[in-house]
């Protein structure tokens, strides 16, 4: 499974910014996808991830700002609003298959200003 995001930027604290991801390779065997984040000195987290089913998971800080969505088998966005300087990260897509192995692809840097 091959993943790249884009859609990253800078942007003004209650700013928003759309995330994309296009996954190729491997997709059928897919049955959760996801958005992580690392800022600098601190461990990558999740933000959030969707199942096949639609079923969707997001982290406290970010309830009720962001948005995930697979509108298709091949694509993973990341609709992020209100966004705050505490948002600022690399952001990296994230794909697990039916045998729990993880894919990552090359993150996308969001900075956020305040």
């Amino acid at each position: 499974v091959q993943l790249q995001a884009s859609g990253g930027g800078s942007v003004q604290a209650g700013g928003s910014l759309r995330l994309s991801c296009a996954a190729s390779g491997g997709i059928p065997a897919i049955n959760l996808m996801g958005w992580y984040r690392q800022a600098p000195g601190k461990q990558r987290e999740l933000v959030a991830s969707i199942t096949t089913q639609g079923i969707t998971n997001y982290v406290d800080a970010v309830k009720g700002r962001f948005t995930i969505s697979r509108p298709n088998a091949k694509t993973l966005f990341l609709q992020m609003d209100s966004l705050k300087s505490e948002d600022t990260a690399m952001y990296y897509c994230n794909a697990r298959n039916v045998f729990t192995r993880d894919y990552w692809g090359p993150g996308t840097q969001v900075t956020v200003s305040s």
